[in-house]
Parts: structure tokens; C-alpha cells; sequence
């Protein structure tokens, strides 16, 4: 297999507030595939949705304005998961969601994948939960529900392989889950990755000038504050309409210097509110 830097985030969170998302780093090799019952299921790089059983929310609680037509006949219970297209299509999916005025035609192509019914039963394990959704799915069909499909791991080298076949065919990586107690989940992804938010503008030189040649963030790395210049991962649209000041971006990373400051940031994409 060729060398990947990898990397398991922690994160802890609330299923009722979906923004409540706490990521941490976390050694892979303290999870123990024998004492406790894990899952994994592929990361999809899509935009978080809840549905409340009345409405498609944010993480943020923000209203999803989709069409009522794509949202007939969605379960009167909540939901949690990714609007989705296919791998590699963030910028279609941001663009479909981002836009009041995106059509039923544009929604089509749109699938909710679901990854957890959290209120769905009491004290239900995940597939326990996800089993419930699929026999109300099989009595009340929508084609635009989709539910993510969960494999129990059964050893590491089993969840190295599904990782590596994932990646190798342009996934982002996993979401690893233990079942019984699902408000725990673990992103493991071929490298590291954060969130920022935008504090200002590095005018662009040579050929970017008249643009943003990269973008000032503030983060916290191990409850410091940094900040960093973001010019990579920058497209010409992007630097000609950058995110705007106290907007919140995603930014990839090489591990930390030894002053703790990410190696490399690269941009990847701005939060969907």
C-alpha cells in the first residue's frame, strides 16, 4: 500500500443539536476491535442534513430550502445524514443547497443518505435503529432516501483494507461508529483536517494580481490560537469572490510544526451554514 499519512478524529456529538461536533485526534490504535462492536461506513463529502420531521436543517439549525416535492413522504421521525451526489461533486451539491432558487430538476439529482435515526426507538443500538428505518423505508418507499451502509469491523486489518479501497477509488475516507453507543464517531480520513475562520486578505502577486493571494484564518491547535495563511487549494473563482470575513472554511494539513502551527494548509472548501 502506499504511505498515506493518516489520521483518526474523535468527535463527540449531540444528535438533537447537530452543530454540537467536537474533533479531536485520536490514536487509532486505541480503539479495540474485540472488546467493543464497531462499525465503519464510507465518509461521503456531501453537506450534513437533519431532518426534524417537518424540515431539513443545517448543523448550524439553518432551514435546507428544498423543494417540498423532494421532501414528500419523508419520515414524521428525525433523520440525520449527507445530501450527496457522488464522489468528488462538493462544489455541485454546495452550489444545488446553497441556492433558494435551485430547481426540483437540479434536486433530482440529490440523494439523502442517512446515517443514524436517533429517536427512531429508546436505547437502540445503531443497527438496531437503522433496521427500524429500513423496514419503515420498505413499507413507505422514497426514492430519495438512501441509507449508509454499516459493516461491523471485525479487526484492524479489516477496517486497513475497506479504508484503502475506499481512498484508491476517490472516497474520503471513513466514519467509524461503535454500535451500542453511537453518539461516539470517529473520522478517519488520508490526512488532517480543520476548521478557521476568515480574519482578513493577502493581496495576490504576479499572475493572481488584482486578486486574494491567500486567505488569513484564526484557528485553535491544542487550545491556541493560530493563525494562518491559506493561499493553496485557492481556485481563480475563488480568489476573485473569497470567503468573506468571519466566515468559517475547511482547510486540509501535513501534521504540525513543532510550534504546533499545520504544515502545508491547503483549502478545501467554506462551511455551508
Amino acid at each position: 500500500m502506499a504511505f498515506i499519512v493518516r489520521v483518526i478524529f474523535l468527535f463527540c456529538f449531540i444528535l438533537i443539536s447537530a452543530n454540537a461536533i467536537e474533533f479531536k485526534i485520536y490514536q487509532k490504535d486505541s480503539l479495540s476491535f474485540s472488546n467493543t462492536e464497531y462499525l465503519m461506513s464510507e465518509k461521503l463529502d456531501g453537506i450534513r442534513g437533519v431532518w426534524n420531521g417537518t424540515s431539513l436543517l443545517t448543523r448550524n439549525n439553518n432551514e435546507i430550502k428544498a423543494p417540498k416535492e423532494w421532501t414528500k413522504n419523508f419520515p414524521p421521525f428525525m433523520l440525520d445524514g449527507e445530501l450527496w451526489i457522488k464522489r468528488n461533486s462538493f462544489e455541485q451539491i454546495s452550489s444545488i443547497v446553497r441556492n433558494s432558487k435551485s430547481s426540483i430538476d437540479d434536486w433530482r439529482e440529490v440523494t439523502y443518505n442517512v446515517f443514524d435515526a436517533p429517536n427512531i426507538c429508546d436505547s437502540c443500538t445503531l443497527l438496531e435503529r437503522l433496521d427500524l428505518l429500513t423496514k419503515y423505508l420498505q413499507e413507505n418507499p422514497n426514492e430519495n432516501i438512501r441509507i449508509i451502509p454499516q459493516h461491523i469491523i471485525a479487526s484492524e486489518d479489516e477496517l486497513e483494507a475497506y479504508f484503502d479501497n475506499i481512498v484508491k477509488n476517490g472516497g474520503e475516507g471513513l466514519i467509524i461508529r461503535e454500535n451500542k453507543n453511537p453518539n461516539i464517531a470517529y473520522k478517519y480520513k488520508p490526512y488532517y483536517d480543520n476548521e478557521c475562520q476568515v480574519i482578513g486578505y493577502k493581496e495576490g502577486k504576479g499572475k493572481y494580481e488584482g486578486l486574494v493571494g491567500a486567505l488569513v484564518c484564526k484557528t485553535i491547535i491544542k487550545d491556541t490560537e493560530i493563525i494562518l495563511s491559506i493561499g493553496s487549494g485557492l481556485s481563480k473563482k475563488d480568489r476573485a469572490n473569497p470567503p468573506k470575513i468571519n466566515s468559517i472554511i475547511t482547510y486540509k494539513y501535513n501534521g504540525l510544526t513543532k510550534n504546533n502551527v499545520p504544515r502545508f494548509p491547503v483549502f478545501i472548501r467554506e462551511r455551508v451554514e
